[in-house]
């Protein structure tokens, strides 16, 4: 049975239930919501790793900064002119240029703070592009990238992490910042030019042009495998930066550029553990190595092939569907199904302005109802036909192909079992004597499709390693970046995880001002505050792009670590994914998205004249009220879609399969409020919902599922399905609360005994080392004595050799 099939049974029921006049409005409703789809287009919206170059480049830096431009050009010229008066940089050589670099890298060493950021300020205007000499944003970007790998070539990205490793231990500035009422732009002017510097260079080097040399692309492959390893001050560049991370947070430094700091760290996870293309592909690879089957589907496509589904109904489009049947029933000549086909408009089209009736919202039976031809008035005339393109057009097989557990097989063999013989056998999957003929079909049909994970595999390695630490053998661990940047988080990466979502909640739009929550506008505010409405519209606009950067940010490093862990290790996820759940993610997500989801998908909070490099190019025009209010033309806000994409993936991962975890979902009552960010009319994001919405179907009851049939039928069109799984009709009986807690507990367990196999050398069980029983290599090994023992030894041998009398006879007995 497909999705219209099963929906079907349950509309014809629902319609035989209904009284007439309620069916004909229902009726309506459903015609109303055809016709909607072909007004309402879906976003044009491709999910990436990230958005273009110029919109990351110009994302960096905040409206406040734009004076800065000129100033690192001036601190450049100068340094120029003087040394090559009466030359241009884009004239030089390439011999010439390399000289220059050089020259301006020895300035970094100099002990004068004025003069050193001086020189990283010209440092920072050739990592801009040296955008004086340029005429249009294209040759801006040809030099940029030049400038930037002659950089890298010179050595200038290890210079800078010692300069910032140095700001970061300046206790001065922090003991200043603390002590501040108020901080501004300019209390972080030294870390912001090195953390300018060494974000373009990092998100200028990641992306790859086919007109790169070989030169170039061999300096990429050194530059992403030194990010990864720790070089830089015996660490990852990405450890140092989650210090700096917790540092703000814990109040110690907080003028630190948080956005800054966040945009490199994402930009360094990136590019040295990789993208989700990367990802897919060490999938493929990793299971190919293990021995297992090749992945159903490539993920990636499918859902990038989707197309959106409509949204259901909200209360208040309902409710003034059920006033205008009122105010047009004494029209009693004319059909009123037909009249409401052509003459309604689009119930989607009303103004979101009752998105907090959160009960009333659950309601959307009335998009499924479908008319009864034999119910129809034949002497009036059909309805005007509608073009093919406004019709629903549903897709002709499933996107995905089923899946299923061994553990699925084995509770589906024992039910039989026991339903049919009596007995059990345990973890048998292979017996199948004495079961009926449909049940050995049903069982084949289910090995078909089983599916075994990496996960798994992992899980039953490290089982046998815990049973067997002698003869187990040893674990071959590969040194990736991945497995290096764990090692580095390792031990304080739960405070990591709670100053990210400290963060995050500080950034998201729902987040009320409290006094007690951390400021992350420190490199966005002036020190003079505006004075005119105009600069405080600007202002305005910049602080919330600020935040929505944050939030992106967040977003990605958060889904990328996570993603990137369950590959490497299944446990290293998990121990991720525990402590963000200790650190209430799921709330923190579920309040993010508790707002009028669309408004923050198509906001409008950029000055595109504003933007790097359109603003060093071109002539500033005047910026107006109106202007400023009217924003750009584009459908919707990249960033913003990509942060909320992101998100619901994490909540995804956290729930995935944790009975424990979906509860919250349920306590929480997140369902209205998943279902609010349908409306969003973008297949990726309605996916990730969908799956959200299907693990808790079972909880929410009979009475949801029957009013919410447009979103069941939605789940079974575009969610995988997992045969034997009752997620569409079952009630759990299984949802004990004294459980959940157990499960979080054994998984925790798990976790510690990994990370101390793995990890903690220092405190390998003493019950496991081999035993010395050689007499001579006992006494010959060197033991360092206390020095108080050393100075006493006399009185030591007097009293506990000398004085004490020894059988010897006895002894040797």
């Amino acid at each position: 049975m497909d999705g219209v099939g099963l929906c079907a049974n349950n509309k014809q029921k629902q319609n035989q239930m209904l009284p007439n006049k309620m069916r004909g409005e229902f009726t309506r409703n459903q015609r109303k919501d055809s016709e909607g789809l072909s007004e309402a287009p879906d976003l044009e919206f491709e999910y990436s790793d990230a958005d273009k170059w110029t919109a990351e480049l110009s994302e960096l830096y905040s409206y406040t900064e734009g004076p800065e431009f000129l100033l690192n050009r001036k601190c450049f010229e100068e340094d120029f002119h003087t040394h090559l008066p009466d030359q241009k940089w884009t004239e030089l050589d390439s011999v010439q240029r390399r000289a220059h670099a050089m020259r301006l890298l020895d300035g970094l060493e100099v002990i004068g703070r004025e003069r050193r950021l001086k020189v990283a300020r010209a440092i920072l205007y050739m990592a801009q592009g040296t955008f004086g000499e340029c005429s249009s944003e294209l040759e801006v970007q040809h030099w940029m990238r030049y400038n930037v790998f002659l950089l890298l070539d010179v050595g200038a990205f290890t210079a800078l992490v010692e300069l910032l490793n140095m700001e970061i231990d300046n206790s001065a500035a922090c003991s200043s910042a603390v002590r501040k009422p108020a901080i501004s732009l300019a209390d972080s002017t030294d870390l912001r030019v090195l953390l300018n510097i060494m974000y373009l260079m990092v998100e200028t080097i990641q992306r790859e042009e086919p007109t790169d040399s070989p030169e170039w692309r061999t300096i990429r492959e050194t530059f992403k495998s030194e990010l990864g390893s720790p070089l830089y001050n015996h660490e990852p560049v990405s450890v140092m930066l989650f210090g700096m991370v917790t540092k703000f947070c814990s109040g110690h430094a907080p003028h630190f550029p948080m956005k800054k700091v966040l945009l490199l760290l994402w930009k360094t996870i990136l590019f040295t553990l990789g993208g989700f293309e990367q990802l897919q592909s060490c999938k493929i690879s990793r299971r190919a190595a293990l021995g297992l089957p090749p992945l159903p589907e490539d993920s990636i496509r499918v859902v990038r092939s989707m197309r959106a589904a409509s949204p259901p109904a909200s209360a208040s489009d309902l409710i003034e569907q059920q006033q205008r049947r009122a105010r047009r029933e004494h029209k009693a000549l004319i059909k009123q199904d037909n009249l409401d086909t052509f003459n309604e408009k689009d119930p989607y089209k009303a103004d979101d302005s009752h998105e907090d009736e959160e009960e009333n919202d659950d309601n959307d039976n009335s998009l499924e109802a479908e008319p009864f031809p034999l119910e129809r008035d034949e002497v009036m005339p059909p309805p005007i036909p509608h073009p093919p393109t406004e019709r629903m057009c549903f897709p002709k097989g499933l996107p995905w192909a089923p899946k299923v557990r061994e553990k699925d097989i084995e509770s589906f063999l024992e039910s039989s079992r026991s339903k049919f013989i009596g007995y059990t056998l345990g973890n048998d999957t292979d017996t199948v004597v004495g079961l009926p003929r449909p049940i050995h079909e049903s069982i084949k049909t289910l090995k078909q499709h089983k599916y075994v994970s990496i996960a798994e595999v992992q899980i039953a390695k490290e089982e046998e390693f815990q049973k067997t630490p002698l003869s187990g053998g040893e674990e071959e661990l590969e040194l990736c970046a991945t497995e290096l940047l764990y090692q580095g988080i390792l031990p304080s990466l739960p405070q990591y995880m709670i100053a990210l979502l400290k963060i995050l909640l500080a950034a998201a739009p729902t987040s009320k001002a409290k006094t007690d929550s951390i400021n992350i506008l420190a490199d966005v505010l002036p020190e003079e505050m505006p004075t005119t409405v105009l600069q405080s519209m600007k202002l305005g606009v910049d602080v919330n792009r600020h935040k929505e950067i944050i939030v992106k940010a967040i977003s990605a490093i958060l889904l990328l670590l996570l993603k990137h862990f369950k590959l490497n290790h299944v446990y290293q996820f998990e121990y991720m994914a525990q402590h963000l759940v200790f650190a209430n993610c799921i709330p923190l997500i579920l309040k993010f998205f508790n707002q009028n989801i669309m408004s923050y998908i198509t906001a409008k909070n950029s000055i595109s004249a504003l933007d790097f490099p359109h603003c060093v190019i071109h002539e500033l025009p005047e910026l107006t009220a109106e202007s400023l209010e009217a924003g750009d033309n584009n459908q919707f806000c990249w960033r913003n879609l990509f942060s909320c994409i992101n998100l619901l993936r994490i909540l995804n991962k956290l729930t995935k399969w944790k009975h424990s975890r979906t509860m919250m979902l349920v306590v929480f009552k997140s369902a209205p409020i998943l279902k609010r960010a349908l409306k969003v009319k973008q297949a990726m994001m309605q996916l990730y919902v969908l799956k959200l919405l299907k693990v808790q179907t079972k909880y929410l009851g009979r009475q949801w599922r029957k009013s919410n049939m447009k979103t069941m039928s939605a789940i079974y069109q575009k969610v995988r399905h997992r045969l034997n799984d009752d997620w569409a009709y079952g009630n759990d009986l299984d949802a004990r609360p004294w459980d959940f807690q157990a499960e979080e507990c054994a998984l925790r367990a798990n976790i510690e005994r990994f990370n101390s196999r793995r990890y903690d050398k220092n405190q390998s069980n003493p019950e496991f080392l081999p035993v010395d029983n050689c007499l001579q290599s006992v006494l010959g090994q060197r033991i360092d004595l206390p020095e108080d023992f050393q100075m006493n030894y006399d009185l030591w041998l007097e009293r506990e050799v000398f004085s004490k009398p020894i059988s010897w006879e006895e002894l040797l007995q």
